[in-house]
């Protein structure tokens, strides 16, 4: 296959960003940030992976963990609109700037549905729907890029029965430090 360039430029030039003092400001405050498995458990319907992301100097307890899988039902216990196969990742991110929470779904297609739930640091009752076209933050991703692969390894390309596969899937957890 044939592919032209989009863009043309002098091969000699430095190609600099639109924004290069905000993508260095945000290159110098880029950290590790903890994520810790929250074990595997069934929600409207769907098998449910959940992790707590963790900024420094914040922690995840097992109440906001609760009230995230509240907030998780009440979305999945739609997702049969939205074409679900009732495999579902759920992320508890307590970031320096906020509270927040994904719901990551398997649906038909070889597709996703993502939903992002945003609330002020520390107050998780107050989380409400995020903006329209919010997408998740780099340390999110990371997890989400973890989930990816594992559900491709041992759901789609997995061997044995049904079960054995969601089994392995649901023990295959990211743990640790992610950037």
């Amino acid at each position: 296959m044939h592919h032209e360039r989009v863009t043309t430029f002098d091969e000699a030039q430095s190609l600099s960003p639109a924004d290069a003092g905000a993508l260095l400001a945000l290159a110098d405050g880029h950290h590790a940030r903890t994520v810790r498995p929250l074990g595997s458990t069934e929600i409207a319907g769907h098998v449910v992976k959940s992790y707590a992301i963790e900024a420094p100097g914040r922690s995840v307890t097992d109440q906001d963990s609760q009230a995230a899988l509240r907030v998780a039902a009440d979305h999945l216990s739609s997702g049969y609109l939205r074409g679900s196969v009732g495999l579902s990742v759920v992320l508890l991110h307590a970031g320096g700037d906020g509270d927040y929470v994904l719901v990551h779904t398997w649906i038909e297609g070889y597709m996703s549905d993502l939903a992002v739930f945003t609330g002020p640091a520390g107050d998780i009752s107050q989380l409400r729907t995020g903006r329209s076209g919010l997408a998740p933050c780099v340390w999110e991703a990371a997890v989400l890029a973890y989930e990816r692969d594992a559900f491709s390894r041992h759901v789609l390309d997995g061997d044995g029965a049904l079960e054995e596969r969601l089994a392995a899937w649901r023990g295959d957890m990211l743990e640790g430090k992610v950037r």
